[in-house]
């Protein structure tokens, strides 16, 4: 989940460019099964991006992370980003 600063027009913009950059991803990183993004549509919340990545197991979680086209879809949120929260399991 991200957690995103600037007005509410600013951060609905960075999320949902960060949206679209993350539903790309599916096509071009082998390792990354599939790829949900939700972005908050509740103005009592003040989480605004959450994201769902699915891989095979826990050694392809870091070669999605480190993928040049998940560093550059990272990089949309970077300057916006106040708090981030991540949980990686296995199923």
């Amino acid at each position: 989940m991200f957690k995103l600063s600037g007005t509410p027009e600013e951060r609905l913009k960075v999320a949902n460019d960060f949206k679209n950059a993350l539903l790309a991803l599916p096509a071009k990183i082998d390792v990354l099964q599939s790829m949900e993004v939700g972005v908050n549509s509740n103005p009592n919340e003040d989480w605004d991006v959450v994201l769902t990545a699915i891989v095979g197991d826990m050694n392809e979680v870091d070669i999605y992370a480190k993928h040049p086209d998940h560093v550059a879809a990272a990089s949309i949120v970077s300057k916006a980003k106040v708090a981030r929260a991540c949980v990686d399991y296995e199923f």
